[in-house]
């Protein structure tokens, strides 16, 4: 398999426009609208005011002579939005199931987000991510450990690829949807896995593979 870049995958003899729905879920404050905007805009701003309900943007990329379409719904994480799941889960080839590395608390919501989402849809490949590296990184070492441990529970229950990013710092970013791509589509990456405690985690050669899709525009 041909990549256009060092990790980024390449669509097999493509001909048209293939669209992705991707659902962004997970506590409020962890950073959802600032990881969607940061992708499609390359903007970061420490300003944004909560998401109220379901906000959406969207992205087309250019892969060999294909176009991929991402259309990024951004899920409000406060509970009475919660009856508002459906529009980002439900149609969605992948889900970022995102926590606040500073808050432990949001990683151990994901637990109850996960069983709700993949409720309304167990196909979509998920992904966890954890968010605000570049400030967790500056923490103590012990906490470190703790949090990235745990996460990496959580991520081979959920069958999830895991990814620590930071929005500010534009670490893993770009990461996270070209997996989403190689997931679906069943492609491989060269992107080196990074394992070690203390190092923007990116774990997802051996994760994420049993929800793979067909592609299908």
């Amino acid at each position: 398999m041909s990549l256009a870049t060092s990790d980024t995958p390449v669509l097999p003899h493509p001909t048209n426009t293939f669209t992705i729905k991707v659902g962004l879920i997970g506590d409020a404050q962890v950073g959802k609208t600032s990881l969607m905007v940061k992708y499609v805009e390359n903007v970061f701003d420490e300003e944004y005011t909560q998401t109220l309900g379901v906000n959406c943007l969207d992205k087309k990329i250019r892969l060999g002579s294909a176009d991929i379409l991402f259309y990024i719904m951004d899920l409000g994480g406060q509970r009475e939005f919660i009856n508002m799941l459906p529009l980002a889960s439900e149609g969605a080839k992948a889900i970022i199931f995102l926590f606040d590395l500073t808050r432990p608390e949001t990683l151990k919501s994901i637990k109850e987000w996960h069983r709700q989402a993949t409720g309304f849809n167990e196909n979509a490949v998920p992904l966890l991510v954890g968010t605000k590296y570049d400030l967790f990184v500056n923490m103590d070492p012990e906490y470190q450990v703790q949090v990235s441990k745990q996460s990496m529970r959580y991520a081979q229950v959920m069958d999830a690829p895991l990814i620590f990013c930071s929005t500010s710092h534009s670490i893993n970013v770009q990461r996270i949807f070209k997996i989403i791509i190689a997931k679906i589509y069943n492609l491989t990456m060269r992107a080196s896995e990074i394992k070690q405690i203390g190092d923007p985690l990116l774990i997802y050669k051996y994760l994420g593979n049993s929800r793979r899709r067909s592609p299908s525009s």
